[in-house]
């Protein structure tokens, strides 16, 4: 048989609550004065330095758009006015030949002639684009080498690019009314 055994009981039963209870509330009364840092300002903290300005470094002076990157970006935008002509040109041969084509069975005649017109368009656009793309790459490679301000270059390359994109923005939206973009 297993014997099981009892604790005993506390000899005062009675005084064991209150006596934690006073040892606690003992320790939040003691003397704070010589534990804890005071949260007054100390002298290390007293002291004002002036700090002095630094004199902002001249940048060099960028240099002025050169006459060979001039020409280029005249060629670029020249190629870009022409292709944009060429593409308002074969607009209306486009538009004509989509009305022919309209009910047209695929691969019949004048489905062919649609898909031809619409293929011209596109062809022109695609001329403008790769003049728009040099400009981009121009201009991207500009702003690289002249990060920190806008050179003169950068500039004349931005005016040149904004002018072809939106003959090509135009091309993009004629190009999804006729439905070939």
């Amino acid at each position: 048989m297993k014997r099981t055994t009892t604790p005993a009981p506390p000899p005062f039963p009675g005084l064991v609550a209150p006596l934690s209870a006073v040892l606690a509330l003992t320790a939040c009364a003691s003397d704070a004065a010589g534990g804890y840092p005071s949260l007054a300002r100390r002298d290390a903290e007293r002291v004002t330095a002036r700090a002095q300005p630094v004199e902002a470094a001249t940048q060099p002076a960028l240099p002025p758009l050169s006459a060979d990157l001039d020409s280029r970006i005249v060629q670029l935008v020249s190629e870009a006015r022409e292709a944009n002509a060429q593409f308002s040109a074969r607009r209306s041969a486009t538009q004509r030949a989509l009305a022919n084509g309209e009910r047209a069975a695929a691969g019949s005649e004048s489905w062919t002639e649609e898909q031809i017109a619409l293929a011209d368009l596109e062809a022109a656009r695609s001329r403008a684009t790769i003049s728009l793309a040099e400009l981009d790459r121009l201009y991207a490679d500009e702003r690289l080498a002249h990060a920190e301000t806008v050179s003169p270059t950068a500039e004349a390359l931005a005016a040149a690019r904004d002018r072809v994109a939106a003959w090509v923005e135009e091309q993009d939206r004629v190009l999804r009314v006729l439905g070939g973009g």
